[in-house]
């Protein structure tokens, strides 16, 4: 019986997911990065991740940083209100 051989990925999602693991500082798992379907689901579990859609830090967790930054007297950095995981991983590091 005829078996197909696996499609490599495109450059083009090559790119996309060389992008999306940049922006959440993760590695793509080699496994992933051998055919066109195993790239593709990589990219569908990590695209919606609240670093590459850029959304912005909550009001809670604004309002919560900006709690400790007052107690540990130290600045939340700039690019902590414009991305929600980078809040949450500064909201961590500083409990």
């Amino acid at each position: 019986m005829y078996e197909a051989t696996p499609l490599l990925p495109t450059d083009k999602q090559l790119t996309y997911a060389r992008a999306i693991a940049r922006k959440l500082d993760v590695a793509i798992p080699r496994g992933s990065l051998e055919t066109r379907q195993a790239l593709s689901s990589w990219i569908d579990r990590n695209r919606t991740r609240p670093s590459v859609t850029g959304s912005a830090a909550t009001s809670r967790q604004v309002a919560f940083a900006e709690r400790l930054s007052r107690l540990k007297r130290r600045a939340i950095p700039d690019e902590c209100f414009r991305d929600a995981v980078m809040m949450s991983r500064w909201i961590e590091s500083n409990k």
